[in-house]
C-alpha cells in the first residue's frame, strides 16, 4: 500500500491471492492498528497508518523500510502501479476506484 489508499479488488488483481483471505488478513491488521479503512458504497478502502506509540510507531517504520528494500515487495508494488495505471485494466476493475495517495490525519 506504500502511502497509498487501495481499495481490495486491487490487491486481489496484484497479489493473486483470493478476496476473503485477503480481507481477513486486512481485518487483522485494522484490529492491530496499523490498517485504516473507509466504505465508499460497495468498496472498501485501506491505508497504512502509524500507531499511535512512539516505539511502535518507530519498529512500525523499520519494518516499513526493510519491507521496501525487498525484491518481492518492489515486484508487488510494481504490479499493482502497473494495474492502476494502465491503459488495458482487467475487467475486474474497470469500475473500480484507482489507489489514491491518502492523506496523512
Amino acid at each position: 500500500m506504500g502511502d497509498s489508499e487501495v481499495c481490495v479488488c486491487f490487491l486481489v488483481e496484484a497479489l493473486k491471492i483470493s478476496q476473503p483471505k485477503i480481507s481477513r488478513h486486512l481485518a487483522y491488521l485494522r484490529r492491530a492498528g496499523i490498517v485504516a479503512v473507509r466504505r465508499d458504497g460497495k468498496w472498501m478502502h485501506y491505508r497504512l497508518v502509524a500507531p499511535q506509540d512512539q516505539s511502535s510507531a518507530r519498529l512500525f517504520e523499520q519494518v516499513r523500510a526493510a519491507l521496501s528494500a525487498s525484491d518481492d515487495m518492489q515486484r508487488d508494488r510494481e504490479r499493482l502501479k502497473g494495474l492502476c495505471c494502465s491503459p488495458k485494466i482487467p475487467a475486474a476493475l474497470k469500475r473500480a476506484p484507482k489507489p489514491v495517495v491518502a492523506a496523512r490525519p
